[in-house]
């Protein structure tokens, strides 16, 4: 099998925003080092979020003035608002995520404003957007459910889907922010947002807090979708989720994937230390099914 998926790191951000335990400068810059030696080719590094509310953030500009800019390589900040905006683009980030929020009531806990108002956000800095700046892509959180309001219906997240296809963004990703999707209404929402998207790219961003991350993976695949997010050793989770829990690991889906025949850019076995590695840091063992159990054929080993 021929086709390429792409696998966008996230675990220097999101696999860090949630831990108790906070990396150094340094240790994030290490960490940041290996995956991309790993095979990561884009990856969300920073975030430019307010440190007293999400102290694990701290640091953005430094990281950023501290990574030299490499061609084939991106490095993604999160946005939530204009001031994160002007602090992305300020630190030369390769691209900027802006989250837009499905529900009022994780909007409000997650970034002080309504999903509307989150809506309004993005179209102000898709519009202050100048030759040169770093392209936008929009992720759509709580996009499969919300742990405050429930079900999230499909009209309001192709709303947003439509809105920001609207804008022409460069890429849109739907996140199961707290891991309530199963695979079948994974394609459902694939499908929906399709029909409102035209030709942008669609990216899928999963939680493994019930045990289906894989599987909702899996089904994204099958509906055609080439763009995922995956963290290292499975980190993650939002600080502003009850009982949140980690991505799908990094190495776990390259597995499945290049298992199957589709292929990435990584390497197994250097994924599998990096994430015992970190892991090991935060004082905790890995979430990664590979992580414990190691590669088959088992050229790619569990290092502890």
């Amino acid at each position: 099998m021929s086709r390429r998926i792409e696998i966008v790191e996230v675990g220097p951000r999101d696999g860090l925003q949630n831990e108790k335990t906070l990396f150094e400068i340094d240790q994030k810059l290490e960490m940041i080092a290996r995956l991309e030696a790993a095979g990561a080719r884009r990856m969300e590094v920073v975030s430019f979020v307010n440190p007293k509310r999400v102290p694990q953030m701290a640091g953005a500009e430094e990281i950023m003035a501290a990574l030299p800019h490499t061609a084939g390589r991106s490095r993604i900040g999160l946005v939530l608002n204009m001031r994160g905006w002007d602090r992305c683009v300020a630190a030369r980030c390769d691209e900027a995520n802006v989250v837009v929020c499905a529900t009022d009531a994780f909007g409000i806990r997650n970034q002080g404003a309504s999903s509307a108002e989150q809506v309004a956000a993005m179209a102000d800095i898709v519009g202050v957007r100048k030759p040169g700046d770093p392209p936008i892509s929009v992720t759509v959180s709580v996009a499969f459910g919300c742990p405050f309001e429930g079900e999230v219906p499909e009209a309001r997240v192709v709303e947003i889907v439509k809105a920001a296809a609207d804008l022409k963004v460069a890429e849109i990703a739907l996140a199961d922010t707290i891991g309530v999707a199963d695979p079948w209404l994974v394609r459902r929402r694939v499908e929906a947002a399709r029909q409102v998207m035209g030709d942008v790219p669609l990216r899928l961003h999963f939680h493994d807090t019930r045990n289906t991350g894989l599987a909702n993976a899996f089904a994204g695949v099958e509906a055609g979708v080439d763009v995922l997010d995956a963290s290292v050793g499975g980190l993650g989770g939002c600080p502003f989720a009850p009982n949140a829990t980690g991505n799908i690991g990094t190495e776990d889906l390259v597995y499945m994937l290049e298992r199957a025949g589709f292929e990435t850019t990584y390497d197994l076995g250097q994924l599998i230390e990096i994430g015992n590695w970190a892991s090991g840091l935060l004082g905790k063992r890995t979430a990664s099914s590979l992580g414990r159990a190691g590669g088959f054929p088992s050229e790619a080993r569990v290092v502890a």
